[in-house]
């Protein structure tokens, strides 16, 4: 079954996650440089059997695009091209990266730890995706 893969995509290191076949769950993956993902997600997604991808949608807190969203743009924009069989989902992000830093304190994680980026981006993703999988599946619920 094809798996949908979820994007907290950065300037700098972008974090990535994917479903389950069924649907249900988000694994985290390992957050990698932006500047591979292209490489990356060419092989990955031959394998993994990928249908859609969800990317994370910044907003400020006053509703408008952060700064990051231009680039996120041209990422999708060079994805569609390349790839156009594959769906593109948006996930409003707000407060996904405060949500993980104290997931990465719950969990014990040490703070000199907690500062690397990629761990926060990984968590990050694996967020976005299980929303946007719980958000589905409310949809085909009611």
């Amino acid at each position: 079954m094809k798996k949908i893969l979820g994007i907290d995509y950065g300037k700098v290191i972008t974090g990535l996650s994917i479903s389950d076949s069924s649907k249900v769950f988000s694994f985290g993956l390992e957050a990698i440089p932006t500047k591979k993902l292209m490489n990356f997600l060419d092989i990955f997604i031959v394998n993994e059997q990928i249908e859609k991808i969800v990317i994370g949608l910044p907003k400020t807190l006053n509703n408008k695009n952060s700064f990051i969203e231009k680039y996120i743009q041209k990422f999708i924009y060079n994805f569609h091209r390349k790839y156009p069989k594959i769906l593109i989902d948006r996930l409003d992000e707000r407060f996904t990266s405060k949500i993980a830093f104290y997931t990465m304190i719950e969990l014990g994680i040490k703070k000199k730890k907690r500062r690397k980026k990629n761990i926060l981006n990984k968590i990050s993703a694996t967020l976005i995706l299980q929303s946007y999988l719980e958000k589905k599946r409310k949809k085909i619920n009611l």
